[in-house]
């Protein structure tokens, strides 16, 4: 394998059946790295020929979530360029033109057999314990014959005339020289009977004629990679360098994940969809990082990686083809090392959906204030509501049994709240600076420790155990508010006492 000198014009070529999982988020990202490293293009070509999986919404979905990861292409559907349409369902009448053609040079042909007909063929074979294939009933059919049975409107498919002796070799960037017999390969069909072209044509065809340099894919094409060279030299074409990309298994390694598991694992706060992985609080940039870590590295220690550094380090080279489990530890490692390294302002701005999206009116100013005291805490950004909802609520929920420090008896934990509500009540501001010094003397003074009358304090405030820092927290907050939030908590603190 060697470094790629030429700009590279390569294609992220989804279909609209479902949702973007991380397989698809891989392909597109290494496109884009090795496009944006050579100066080529990145293109989005939607395959949508399979009009009965097609999932309406599912390539705007995709096109959201491609530039959520930042993965902007160059030419696409929504764009154009000078290849286009880019929608195959566009593009019926350029497969018929190469489809006749590879007829014409003898290198395909008309098919006439019934489903019913090749049911029974497929259940003899097995009967024959036989790996089930086309025995070749209309392979060698008069053209002629073949022709007028078409013009006479009789139902009918296209499929290509393998060749049957010797072999072929093609080529693969990551894996080397793969070679198969030619006996052992079928005649597959590339055109329906309702004259949509399947992908083992259509996807060659659109390769050639938008000029793709490499053809970056997962490993599950590698079966039909014979097939695709073939059709490919039938036409007379140059072959695209082939990139066929290591499988990702389940996070225990064993097996690929079914789509029940995937629809589980949301509830456990991970997701292998783009989109999940957004509404779950990750970043673009720890998404991006996780995901090119998986089947790529750069070296034996560097795992932090933006995406400027990710193109300038990118290279084929470093493509290891064996599968690599989902690691949902190293996904929340990476996005928490992401978050720290986001700018305030921009942080404070990705936490602001979060939060309307949990009800709360969470203004501008405040959340700016917010994002240095919680964004060491963070592993994902809808943690935030969590940590710090109690900003933009009018009062807290507070357990009155929390009120009561470990260690303390309902009477001392009350006292100690009276007399912090004395020390704050004193000050014309709460902050850092006026607030701690006099608080801590106060705990001398009691003869407590300092996170048990803190831990009063903190549970009275936020109306959590665990929050940002404490005194940080209280400026935030407000002097008005928080001697309110403190006078309510004496008042429960009192009621127990008194029960």
């Amino acid at each position: 394998m060697t470094d790629i000198k030429k700009p590279a014009r390569v294609r992220f070529a989804p279909s609209p059946t479902g949702h973007m999982h991380l397989g698809s988020a891989r392909t597109a990202l290494y496109d884009y790295l090795l496009a944006r490293q050579t100066g080529g293009q990145f293109i989005l070509r939607i395959e949508d020929t399979d009009r009965k999986r097609y999932v309406p919404g599912a390539e705007q979905e995709l096109m959201d979530g491609l530039r959520w990861l930042g993965l902007e292409w160059d030419e696409g559907p929504d764009k154009g360029g000078p290849y286009g349409p880019y929608r195959q369902s566009e593009r019926k009448e350029i497969y018929l033109k190469y489809a006749n053609q590879l007829i014409e040079s003898g290198h395909a042909y008309y098919c006439f057999c019934t489903p019913e007909e090749l049911a029974k063929v497929r259940e003899e074979q097995q009967k024959r314990k036989e790996p089930p294939h086309y025995p070749g009933t209309c392979r060698n059919l008069d053209p002629a014959e073949a022709a007028r049975r078409v013009a006479a409107g009789e139902p009918h498919v296209i499929r290509f005339k393998t060749p049957k002796e010797g072999q072929t070799t093609v080529k693969d960037l990551l894996r080397g020289e793969i070679t198969v017999d030619n006996r052992t390969l079928d005649d597959y069909i590339i055109v329906k009977s309702d004259g949509w072209a399947l992908y083992h044509l259509a996807a060659m065809v659109d390769d050639f004629l938008m000029k793709i340099t490499h053809v970056i894919r997962g490993s599950e094409w590698l079966p039909t990679l014979p097939l695709h060279a073939l059709i490919i030299r039938a036409l007379g074409w140059e072959e695209p360098e082939w990139v066929h990309l290591s499988v990702f298994l389940k996070p225990s390694g064993k097996g690929k994940m079914s789509k029940r598991e995937a629809t589980d694992l949301v509830k456990s706060g991970h997701s292998i969809f783009v989109k999940d992985l957004q509404e779950l609080g990750y970043t673009p940039e720890g998404v991006v990082n996780w995901v090119a870590l998986m089947g790529w590295s750069y070296d034996d220690h560097t795992e932090f990686f933006t995406m400027e550094e990710l193109i300038e380090k990118f290279s084929l080279e470093h493509l290891n083809p064996s599968p690599a489990a989902i690691n949902f530890t190293k996904l929340d490692h990476f996005n928490g090392l992401h978050i720290r390294a986001l700018p305030l302002d921009e942080l404070a701005s990705r936490l602001k959906v979060y939060f309307e999206k949990a009800g709360l009116a969470a203004d501008d100013a405040t959340l700016r204030k917010i994002a240095p005291i919680i964004q060491e805490r963070m592993v994902t950004l809808d943690e935030s509501v969590e940590l710090a909802g109690f900003f933009f609520r009018d009062t807290v929920e507070v357990n009155p049994e929390e009120l009561v420090a470990k260690g303390l008896t309902p009477e001392e934990s009350l006292l100690a709240a009276r007399r912090s509500l004395e020390v704050l009540s004193s000050l014309t501001e709460i902050t850092p600076e006026t607030a701690e010094p006099p608080m801590r003397a106060l705990v001398e003074e009691l003869g407590m420790k300092p996170g048990q009358v803190f831990g009063i304090l903190r549970v009275a405030v936020t109306g959590q155990r665990v929050s940002p820092p404490l005194f940080e927290s209280m400026e935030i907050i407000g002097r008005e508010k928080v001697l309110e939030r403190v006078q309510l908590a004496i008042g429960m603190l009192a009621e127990m006492v008194a029960s």
